[in-house]
Order: C-alpha cells, then structure tokens, then sequence
C-alpha cells in the first residue's frame, strides 16, 4: 500500500468535489478541474475529507495510488490557490514584455518571439527581467513554464538565457582557461 495514498486529502470550505463514471471533478472559487480516475482506484467523498484507496494489491495499482492522490490533492489546492512558476531572464539586452494577454520575448534573436498562453493560464513581464505564470493547473503551469524557458535556455559559459528562480547554473571554464590547466 501507497504510503502517500493513504493521505487524506482536506477539502476546504467552498469546494466542491465530485467522483462519477470514473471522472473525478473539483469546483473551487478560482474555477474547475477534471480528471479521469487511472488504475484500480476508489475516491471516497467524506463531507470534510477524500481518501483514495486502492481496490487491489497489485503492482500497478500500488503506483497509481499514490499518484491519484497528489493529483487530487493538486485540483484541490488549485482551485482554492493556484499555481505560481517564476522565470528569470539574464543577460544584457534581453527582456519580455506583455503584449494584450501575449508574452514577447528578445533574447538575442533576429526576432521577438511571441509565446501565446493557453487557455486558463497568465503570464506576466516585469522591467526587472522576471517573468510570472499562474494557474489553476499544476501540470498545465510547470509545462507552460518549460516551454518559456526553451526559447533560451540558460547557457553554459556566460549564463545567459531564461532560468526558473533560484535555478543554478554551473559556469564552464572557458578556452583560455581549459588550455592553462
């Protein structure tokens, strides 16, 4: 058995959570998630809390238990808080801007790239070279987030690019210094 299925989940007030045909739907103040059940897993709907359990001992349910549970746990923290990712773009001369609900980004192409959000997702600029995606969806905002940092990933010799916060690039020496060693 999952030692993080077996977890309750809280459910707050103003949620609403629902479990049919395989489909488990939570409605929140900051909107509504869905997602179907995988595996041999049951969701119990008590009025202040969700468990999740599992119907068999097999293997592969045994992995999906855990899984279920955070991804339960992950609607209901989202339509009740959201989701936040920072990126951080760093080099002389880049930068991104908001353009209507579009992000354009130039970091040192012969063009701006225009990145589209989807649907249910904000991406905000700052002057200082700090970029901020929120979301309902978890999943949804770190995929959004990594797409971004693809445009320029951070580079390895001078580090500039776009980065998540706090992420730490290792430098490498360059070919003056490797040549002295």
């Amino acid at each position: 058995m999952s030692r993080i299925g077996k977890i309750p989940i809280p459910i707050p007030n103003g949620v609403e959570v629902a479990v049919d045909k395989g489909v488990v739907k939570v409605k929140g103040p900051k909107g509504s998630l869905s997602k179907p059940l995988v595996g041999n897993i049951e969701i119990a709907n008590d009025k202040a809390q969700l468990t999740v359990t599992a119907r068999d001992e097999s293997r592969e349910t045994n992995a999906y238990h855990g899984l279920m549970r955070t991804l339960v746990n992950n609607m209901v923290v989202g339509v009740t808080s959201g989701f936040k990712k920072e990126l951080q773009i760093v080099g002389v001369g880049y930068k991104a801007e908001n353009k209507g609900n579009n992000l354009v980004i130039s970091v040192g192409y012969s063009h701006p790239v225009e990145f589209i959000p989807p649907a249910g997702i904000t991406a905000k600029a700052s002057k200082t070279g700090l970029i901020e995606i929120e979301g309902i969806d978890k999943e949804l905002v770190g995929d959004v987030a990594a797409k971004i940092r693809r445009i320029r990933p951070p580079d390895s010799y001078k580090g500039k690019g776009i980065r998540y916060m706090g992420e730490v690039v290792k430098l490498k020496p360059g070919k003056s210094a490797a040549a002295k060693g």
